[in-house]
């Protein structure tokens, strides 16, 4: 598990893209779902969020959803 914050950053980053890739789902495809949810966030926008590894919580949950990922695991991160 993470211990700084540093490594909760690129645990959450690497979760992302990771659950983004096993649906085959890229940075188009994810801003159409999130505009659908009321969150407009451009391709690159979202692809500079996900890069630096730094958003809210909520931001996180809401690309999760967006994506149909209900489960994520905190033991391994996926």
């Amino acid at each position: 598990m993470p211990d700084t914050e540093r490594e909760w950053q690129d645990w959450v980053r690497r979760t992302l893209r990771v659950e983004l890739a096993r649906r085959e789902i890229g940075y188009v495809e994810l801003s159409d779902r999130l505009r659908v949810m009321g969150i407009q966030e451009t391709p690159k926008n979202l692809s500079n969020k996900v890069a630096r590894g730094m958003f809210t919580a909520a931001f996180f949950c809401a690309c999760l959803s967006a994506i149909g990922c209900d489960r994520i695991r905190l033991d391994d991160g996926h």
